[in-house]
């Protein structure tokens, strides 16, 4: 997040507890099975135990997850488990602690490995860990990312950096971004051929291989190179009670109102909202016409 961002402080835009629970039960009662709770950084809340352990007991949710850069995770991971989350994304670039500090800022590798090791002792698993490879930072430090996964049955995936939040940032993207072809090379030149795993889930975004023997998965994230959006069922909620349609585009559809209107069925109202969502959900992204989402950067919208 940049410097002085003071987003994380809960506001009355937010949308409460028992606001993001009423939207996973109308969003369960249209056939939406999955969900993850992601960020900014999620564990920030206090109210996060609470929230997973209300969502847990809605009907029809068969998969709850979180993603999170684990610094706070050494702590919650035991009561996240027992509030029923099922596994966690992580977040994290590399495994020299210099560059994590360089790249997170506030980040320690330490308290981030903490986490890890607490959430694989809790049971959240199979873990995964994201990393986003950017020039300049951790393009070198993919081989022993992806060695990991030799030893541990970890998925470990791999993210190009996509140009998000228009001006500067976007612009710096551009000049920093690292095609998972070359990340791919640099792997496979360093531990041998990947042997691709072929996907049961038409929608996963990630491309998934092994190397030779290996216990985990290495994944390829690559929404520049190798677009997944024809495939994508992704919806997402913000923070502040809009439907996201899509990560690349700036299209929104405003829920926080009907949630808190004083008259009327809230509850079919939200409904309406998620199936015009859905149908309005673009079909691609712009990223090769040098367009991207202008009104939202990732610490906004999440993963």
């Amino acid at each position: 997040m940049p410097e002085g961002y003071k987003g994380w402080e809960r506001t009355p835009d937010h949308l409460r507890a028992e606001e993001i629970v009423r939207v996973v039960r109308v969003a369960a009662e249209l056939g939406f099975r999955k969900f993850r709770l992601t960020g900014g950084e999620p564990t920030l809340r206090l109210d996060i135990v609470e929230i997973v352990e209300r969502l847990a007991r809605v009907p029809g949710v068969n998969a709850l997850a979180l993603t999170t850069n684990a610094l706070l995770l050494g702590d919650l991971a035991t009561p996240l488990k027992r509030a029923g989350l099922n596994r966690i994304n992580v977040h994290l670039d590399s495994l020299e602690a210099e560059t994590v500090e360089r790249q997170m800022r506030w980040g320690s590798f330490e308290k981030i490995w903490r986490g890890i090791m607490a959430a694989e002792e809790a049971g959240l698993t199979p873990i995964k860990l994201n990393a986003v490879v950017t020039a300049g930072y951790n393009e070198s430090d993919v081989v022993a990312m992806a060695q990991l996964t030799l030893e541990r049955d970890w998925h470990v995936r791999f993210i190009e950096l996509m140009p998000l939040g228009g001006g500067e940032c976007a612009t710096l993207s551009v000049k920093r971004y690292v095609s998972n072809i070359e990340t791919r090379r640099r792997i496979e030149a360093a531990l041998g051929s990947l042997t691709e795993i072929p996907s049961e889930n038409l929608a996963d975004e990630s491309r998934n291989f092994r190397l030779q023997g290996a216990r985990g998965v290495v994944g390829f994230i690559s929404p520049v190179s190798e677009p997944y959006c024809a495939t994508c069922n992704r919806m997402r909620l913000t923070a502040d009670g809009k439907f996201h349609l899509c990560l690349l585009n700036d299209d929104e559809l405003d829920v926080r109102n009907a949630l808190r209107a004083d008259s009327g069925d809230r509850i079919a109202a939200v409904a309406r909202i998620l199936k015009r969502a859905v149908e309005l959900k673009p079909t691609g992204h712009h990223l090769l016409e040098g367009r991207s989402t202008q009104d939202r950067s990732m610490y906004q919208i999440g993963g």
